[in-house]
Order: C-alpha cells, then structure tokens, then sequence
C-alpha cells in the first residue's frame, strides 16, 4: 500500500552527456517527507529500448554505488556501461541519502517496506514511460532483496540479482557476530531471536547499543522477516544471478541458495569480480582498496552478462512469431 507516494515529477533537466549519444535526466519522486531523486540515462534517439532499475544495497549508498567514505562509482559505470548497449537505466538516491536526504524518516518509523515501495513507484513510473518497451530490475546486494520484491508486480519484465545475499538479515548477521568475541555473539543471539519474533528488547548491553539500540529495532523486525529464497522463488519471470569469485562480502553459497531456490534462474560466476564489480585480489586489505578507487574500472564480462541476458529475452519478447503469446 503506498501510504506516503503523492505525485511522480519528471524534471527534464539533461546533464552533460557522459558519452557521446548517452543523455542524463534528474527525475523525482514526490513523497510526503521529501523528493527521491534518481538519473535516467538514455542512449540519445532510442525508442522502444530496455530500461533497467538498478537498488544500491544497504547503508548510506547513493546511486552512483557510493558512501561518505567511500567512492568506487560501480553502479555509475554499470549504467554508463549498459546505454552504450543500448539499455537505459534509472538509478536513484535511496531516502535519506544524497539527493534524496529530505525524504529521510526517523529512525524509529522507517521501516524496510519504505524501500520496498520506493521502488515499486520508480518501476511503475518506467512503466508508463512511452520510450521503454520493458523493465529489468537490477538489485547489488541488500537491493537485490529489495529488487526479488519488487519484481513481483506485474510492471516488471525480469530481474538480475548481483551479490545478493541467500538468507534473511537476521542470519547474515549471526554469522558475521561469529568473527567477534565469544560474549558478544552470546548477547547477540538473544536479541536478534526476539526481534525475529516481532519483539523489541529495552535491555540491551551498551557494548551492543550501535547495534540493537530500540530505535533501530522495529526496522530490524520488519528487515528479517525476508528471506530472499522465498522472495525469489515466488518470481515466474527470467531470473539472472551473478556472483564474483572475489567478493568477501557475498559468497557464491549465496548464489547457490538463491539458484535452488529458482530453479529456472540462470547463474553466473564472475572470476575475479569483487563485490563493487572490479577486479580484485582475495586478500582482505586488496580488495577493500578498491572500494576506494573510482578509477578503476568494472569488470566487462559483468556488462556483458547483463546486456546479454536484457537483449537477448527482449528480442524474444518483440519477435512477433516468437510463440511466447506477447
């Protein structure tokens, strides 16, 4: 239900062109707590092309793939990457971050279902769009749970997860506690089983407080009760998963899960590919020196998966003796 969408705002405000044929447009969502703003890039003179919503994952990422402390520009050169094949793309600023702060909400009142249906209006808004002739929801990490949701409506053609976790937040999290001190895991689990079960915990530790401080909680409740290999499983549409070999933050058990869950999914390994898409070392301290390097570039074989999969099911789509009924 959208308790907070008011009006979509397209301002045709054209950027500098990136590349040669490529336009940026700023588009806005309305929200009643403030604008969501996002680009539209669209290669020049095309009509009747892909266009593709791609989720940043969690925390204070904005649509380039950026945070404050770091700058990698992955979903930026992904997008740019995609136009120059032929597919535009829509990235936004999740509310509250960059662009889209004024659209923010208090800790203790946002809740996971807001991304969800953030998304939802950006999707259905490329839907009503003339130029576009199908949508592709592209979802990096946390945003491909948000993106298996999302594209279980109806106005979404098919979905790419890259780096998307196979088990629900709340797992996630207790394997990552597993690395800390014995006592913090053992005053974690208590937490985090009560808030699997709907419930908030007023005693928690002030060594845990970052984590488990009340505000936080009920955004935590409404976050674990995803599991992406259900959300994934419900999907009746072409399903692509990617996964790098390099990533220390997603596994390929991840991918493996969500394969399984999909059994019509398409999988891909990405040798070499970290979990910002470029190519790194396995070691730890290399890998996370990239995340600070918007100059190095992503890795092409990524691009060149997606682009295949988008084109090759959109002939499909458009031949009209293709005998999918469409």
């Amino acid at each position: 239900m959208k308790i907070y969408f008011l009006a979509v705002l397209l301002s045709f405000i054209m950027a500098s062109s990136l590349f040669a044929g490529q336009s940026e447009t700023i588009v806005k969502l309305e929200t009643e707590s403030g604008a969501i703003e996002g680009s539209l890039l669209v290669p020049e003179g095309k009509i009747g092309i892909p266009v593709a919503l791609i989720i940043a994952g969690s925390g204070p990422t904005d649509r380039d793939g950026n945070n404050p402390t770091m700058k990698n520009n992955s979903l930026k050169m992904l997008a740019e990457a995609l136009a120059k094949n032929g597919i535009a793309t829509l990235r936004y600023d999740k509310r509250g971050i960059g662009k889209s702060q004024k659209a923010g909400k208090k800790e203790q009142v946002l809740r996971f279902e807001h991304y969800i249906s953030d998304a939802k209006d950006w999707a259905e808004l490329l839907k009503n769009d003339k130029r576009f002739n199908e949508i592709i929801v592209i979802g990096h990490s946390e945003g491909s749970l948000l993106g298996m949701v999302v594209s279980q409506q109806g106005s979404v053609d098919r979905f790419v997860s890259i780096a998307g976790p196979g088990q629900s937040a709340d797992k996630v999290l207790k394997d990552q506690l597993k690395s800390q001190p014995p006592d913090v895991l053992k005053m974690s689990l208590p937490i985090i089983d009560k808030l699997v079960q709907g419930e908030t915990v007023d005693d928690v530790n002030p060594m845990l407080y970052s984590l488990f401080r009340p505000s936080v909680q009920p955004y935590m409740i409404s976050w674990f009760k995803y599991d992406p290999a259900k959300e994934i499983g419900k999907l009746n549409i072409p399903v692509l998963l990617i996964q790098g070999t390099t990533d220390i933050q997603v596994s390929e058990k991840s991918a493996n899960i969500l394969a399984n869950a999909n059994p019509k999914s398409i999988l891909k390994i990405v040798e070499g590919m970290n979990h910002i898409f470029k190519q790194a070392d396995s070691e730890r301290m290399k890998n996370i020196a990239t995340y600070n390097q918007p100059e190095l570039p992503i890795k092409p074989e990524l691009v060149e998966i997606v682009t295949g999969f988008i084109m090759e099911e959109n002939n499909k789509h458009n031949t009209p003796d293709s005998g999918d009924g469409r």
